[in-house]
């Protein structure tokens, strides 16, 4: 399906203290970046924001700046040259290039539109025909995207994996991290012939955390590598970790100077 993509990416992102919200970093990218990753095949990949140094995109800007996603798509699909446009929002970071492409293959009539666990659609991660957009465009006078965009009755289209998640609160930006720990995690297995059902992530991260807060923060990496170390070689005893927390808790001078002997 040849394709362009709007990605909305202003707003004032309030509940995050007006921060740029769509620039904030996860997993080493920004959350504009993560959504622009997942529309590689683009003919042209259009951002309604302020301009940034990545994504490579064309950027524009709404007027009035901050009038709302209706404003934003107007300027954005006027730069539309595909039959089918990708609309979606700048702070996504669960959404990947499959979720796209199940929404391609699922859309028929006026488009495609990821729902939630709660069935609620989600109007900013659709897939529509331009030329339907711009006609319901040309009549509609409202501010809201449900009020334009429910009567053309998208496909609605349910995925795991939650890519209609966005990140509104610092808790939301939160699980965004936790969830490329998990990602990470996986492939680390994976890589390693490890089962995941033997990594205790949550108990491996409080014990890095109490080293690195007790002791030094390089420690807490060295750690967990002589945890594994020990547990390969079957030698660490079933509450190593428990050891270990306890050992990092009462790490003082005093018992730096007992091992070294200084």
């Amino acid at each position: 399906m040849v394709y362009d993509a709007v990605v909305l990416a202003g707003g004032a992102a309030r509940r995050l203290g007006g921060v740029d919200k769509p620039g904030l970093s996860v997993g080493g990218r920004s959350l504009l970046e993560i959504v622009a990753a997942a529309v590689p095949d683009a003919g042209r990949l259009i951002v309604v924001g302020p301009e940034r140094r990545a994504p490579r995109a064309l950027y524009v800007l709404e007027e009035p700046r901050g009038g709302g996603p209706v404003p934003a798509l107007r300027v954005g699909l006027a730069e539309v040259r595909a039959p089918w446009v990708a609309l979606l929002a700048g702070d996504m970071p669960l959404l990947r290039p499959a979720h796209v492409a199940a929404l391609h293959h699922a859309a028929s009539g006026a488009g495609a539109v990821l729902v939630d666990d709660g069935g609620r659609e989600q109007w900013l991660a659709g897939v529509w025909r331009a030329d339907v957009l711009r006609e319901a465009l040309r009549g509609y006078e409202g501010r809201s995207l449900r009020g334009l965009l429910g009567p053309l009755e998208p496909v609605r289209v349910a995925l795991p994996g939650r890519p209609w998640f966005d990140c509104d609160t610092m808790d939301d930006l939160e699980e965004a991290h936790m969830n490329v720990l998990s990602e990470w995690t996986a492939l680390v297995c994976e890589e390693l012939g490890i089962d995941p059902a033997r990594v205790d992530r949550d108990l491996i991260l409080d014990l890095t955390k109490e080293v690195a807060h007790g002791v030094a923060r390089p420690a807490a990496p060295l750690t967990a590598y002589l945890l594994g170390l020990a547990q390969g070689a079957g030698t660490a005893p079933e509450d190593a970790v428990a050891r270990l927390t306890a050992l990092a808790g009462s790490w003082t001078e005093a018992s730096r100077e007992n091992l070294t002997g200084e």
